[in-house]
């Protein structure tokens, strides 16, 4: 399989403090993988750098085998943050349209990927509703779908699961398990380690901006549970 990310040793500051110590990581094609640690370890920090949204002061980071800063790496990937919004007076519809005229859709084509993706996330019936009329999980779905459209080939999912009532976290671990199954390679930074344990397949942990492990899921954990592992890893 080829990676689809590649960090090594990626060191970042902000001022004085250290974000990201020597941190390296890497996702294979197909993977679903968490990236897992308390407030203040370093996720966030990474996704942006990833992303080019931040820069690094040493270490090497590429997407399908560009470097970040290469925009060419960023062209098959899609990024849902924690909190996601998006202009009010928007439908839901637009937003989805709104993202998928970014990625050169047009047309039928535009049309048919908007509305399997509001349908994938339930909201087919509430095309037309405006984002200011939205409830938080509402939002979420509808940043879920628009992440759909264009088939990038890596999602990229932080906290994916933020303002989901019970049902709708159940609907997105299995839409994550879906797209993990049509080849869709997608990394998740959460808290949320009921989730992870349900859909992701491999994992890394980060703590204080130094990675702690990476590996195979179910390999590190063995007959324990994610909750006492992670707790394991990062208290010492």
């Amino acid at each position: 399989m080829s990676l689809v990310v590649q960090a090594n040793h990626i060191t970042k500051y902000y001022g004085e403090s250290k974000a990201l110590s020597d941190f390296s990581l890497s996702i294979e094609e197909g993977q679903c993988f968490a990236l897992l640690g308390k407030n203040g370890a370093g996720k966030t920090t990474f996704v942006k750098s990833l992303l080019n949204l931040v820069s690094y002061e040493q270490g090497d980071l590429k997407l399908f085998g560009k470097e970040v800063t290469d925009k060419e790496s960023r062209e098959q990937v899609s990024y849902l943050p924690e909190k996601f919004n998006f202009y009010p007076y928007y439908s839901l519809k637009g937003v989805c349209e709104f993202y998928g005229k970014m990625k050169g859709l047009s047309g039928d084509e535009l049309k048919n990927q908007v509305g399997l993706a509001l349908e994938r996330l339930s909201l087919n019936g509430l095309e037309n509703k405006k984002v200011k009329d939205c409830s938080k999980g509402q939002l979420q779905r509808v940043g879920l779908a628009s992440m759909l459209v264009g088939d990038s080939k890596l999602l990229i999912l932080d906290e994916p699961h933020s303002g989901l009532d019970p049902i709708g976290i159940k609907d997105v671990q299995q839409l994550i398990l879906d797209l993990q199954k049509e080849g869709k390679t997608i990394f998740i930074n959460s808290h949320g380690l009921d989730s992870v344990e349900k859909v992701c397949d491999h994992i890394a942990i980060i703590d204080h901006g130094e990675g702690k492990v990476q590996g195979h899921l179910k390999t590190l954990i063995g007959s324990s549970t994610l909750l006492d592992y992670f707790y394991e890893k990062v208290q010492k």
